[in-house]
């Protein structure tokens, strides 16, 4: 599996019975990620890949070719809802930020698995149907602490954009971000800097959020510069190592929205959603 999230939706659906390679690390930016020779290894002995999609694990085809070429590739943003391109930003391949895309997700590696392990199958449908109904649980749980919060208060602004998925899900005014892309490796100009603080200002957003896998200086200096505060960092583009709040895509959801309910309100709510 290339993402941390598609990885952990693997582990969950698959059980004892599969074995999953993680490319990428915990907190790693994948934006940024230089393939390894031992990525073309674990590729060449893997029954089945599990990819996100889009440019956030799209250097995936060179290893695939280096490994032969006939690894079978799942891209499961072929599965799910996506969000259309806006602004020349192209299709946002952040998909795993509303949990009914999970859901779809964990049906696609249900049945990818059940070909691959025929075996397998009663062990296979036993988990995903355990772990959708966790995400259905989930999904209105989150649901319900954002619904809390005042819709006048719901406006975020964090690091990059890659939560439209949730904002959309869950009646959130993306209000902007320090990089005004669906890419970190993008560079914010002075003047868009300068502009989002004047609309941080004139929206009067309390928190600006960073996210965990980057560093939090430019959205620290964005939420001085405009009298906000800075919010808990939230987990985007990947999970956590064991034992941080987003170590599991199912922890990750719920840190991120206990840091959105606490920053919109400026500290005078709390919420945590269960699964």
């Amino acid at each position: 599996a290339t993402t941390s999230q598609v990885a952990d939706l693997v582990r969950n659906v698959g059980g004892d019975r599969v074995d999953v390679t993680q490319i990428l690390r915990p907190n790693a930016d994948p934006h940024e990620y230089e393939p390894r020779p031992s990525d073309a290894l674990a590729l060449q002995s893997a029954k089945v890949v599990f990819r996100s999609g889009g440019d956030v694990d799209d250097w995936l085809a060179p290893i695939v070719a280096r490994a032969g070429g006939a690894t079978h590739v799942v891209d499961l943003s072929e599965v799910v809802a996506t969000l259309p391109g806006d602004g020349g930003k192209g299709i946002d391949p952040h998909w795993w930020q509303d949990p009914r895309n999970g859901e779809s997700a964990v049906r696609a590696i249900r049945d990818e698995l059940i070909e691959a392990d025929p075996k397998g199958r009663a062990s296979y449908e036993r988990h995903a149907a355990a772990y959708l109904r966790q995400l259905a649980h989930l999904d209105a749980s989150i649901a319900m602490c954002i619904n809390r919060v005042p819709p006048t208060e719901r406006k975020l602004v964090t690091s990059h954009d890659a939560l439209g998925y949730y904002t959309r899900r869950y009646g959130i005014d993306l209000i902007g971000a320090a990089i005004p892309s669906r890419s970190t490796q993008a560079q914010p100009s002075a003047a868009s800097i300068k502009r989002l603080v004047d609309l941080i200002k004139r929206e009067h957003v309390k928190t600006v959020f960073p996210e965990a896998s980057v560093s939090p200086k430019l959205e620290s200096a964005i939420s001085r510069d405009a009298g906000a505060q800075l919010g808990r960092p939230l987990w985007a583009d990947a999970l956590g190592p064991a034992g941080s709040a987003g170590a599991t895509y199912v922890e990750s959801l719920i840190s991120n929205t206990k840091a959105f309910v606490d920053g919109f309100t400026g500290g005078r709510m709390a919420c945590r959603p269960t699964a």
